[in-house]
């Protein structure tokens, strides 16, 4: 097994599914040649080892597959992975947005609804996500939004079992990971309350977990402009994420 996922992680990327990260991943330009290597390999091997499945009426296509795993595949350029997201099995696909259940529990009542979804994570090994979605974010980059990010930012988080907002760190940075993480959230929390506009999106004042998936989210669609707003968060993120696309080529719109 160990031996043929060398094997998929050194074969060129089939020139077709190239041709589709180079027009539906602009995210991807930023890479040095090296770093476009690892993302290829990490793309072989995540479509060999997820299945995808289509549903409500979506037929699947080369374009969603590769699409997909080639964002999924671009936080882990930088990670130390002989896999990618052990723990993930299936990626569901819907053609837009889907109605899922929710429930919430307050004191002793349980109260079920129904919600309006663009995706979800789930520690049971699958994540959903609506291709009109993926699509938008994927081909207009720079809004600070992008689905896929932030679905496989929550399998991060949640590799070590716990939705927390903290994935498996280097051994020193769990400190500064908790004071700034931890800073950046409770001033977000504020501006939110306050109605005061912040370079993440709202959303990220939920809690943790979705503060680090927004956080991620702006770090790679938009790393200039997290970059001058809250640079220790920067900071924290690029050790983690061993990238810094703040200053690799074409970061600012440049060839």
């Amino acid at each position: 097994m160990r031996r043929r996922r060398a094997r998929l992680r050194e074969a060129p990327l089939p020139d077709a599914w190239g041709a589709l990260v180079d027009a539906n991943v602009p995210l991807a330009t930023r890479l040095s040649v090296e770093e476009r290597r690892t993302l290829d390999g990490l793309v072989q091997l995540f479509l060999d080892d997820k299945a995808f499945e289509g549903c409500g009426g979506l037929v699947l296509t080369d374009e969603i597959r590769v699409t997909i795993a080639a964002h999924a595949c671009l936080l882990l350029v930088g990670l130390e992975v002989d896999l990618p997201y052990p723990g993930l099995d299936v990626i569901r696909v819907y053609p837009g947005t889907y109605r899922a259940r929710s429930g919430e529990t307050l004191g002793n009542i349980r109260i079920e609804g129904d919600s309006h979804r663009l995706g979800e994570s789930s520690r049971h090994g699958y994540i959903v996500l609506a291709w009109d979605a993926v699509r938008r974010d994927a081909t207009h980059p720079g809004r600070g939004h992008n689905v896929v990010l932030h679905e496989f930012a929550h399998q991060l988080d949640t590799a070590d079992g716990v939705a927390d907002g903290a994935p498996v760190l280097p051994r020193g940075l769990y400190g500064p990971w908790a004071r700034v993480l931890g800073a950046v959230y409770a001033e977000l929390q504020e501006d939110v309350a306050s109605r005061r506009t912040h370079v993440l999106d709202a959303y990220g004042a939920t809690n943790p977990a979705e503060f680090f998936a927004v956080a991620t989210e702006s770090f790679f669609d938009e790393p200039s402009e997290l970059k001058r707003a809250e640079p220790r968060l920067y900071e924290v993120m690029a050790r983690y994420y061993r990238q810094d696309p703040a200053t690799a080529r074409g970061s600012d719109g440049s060839p």
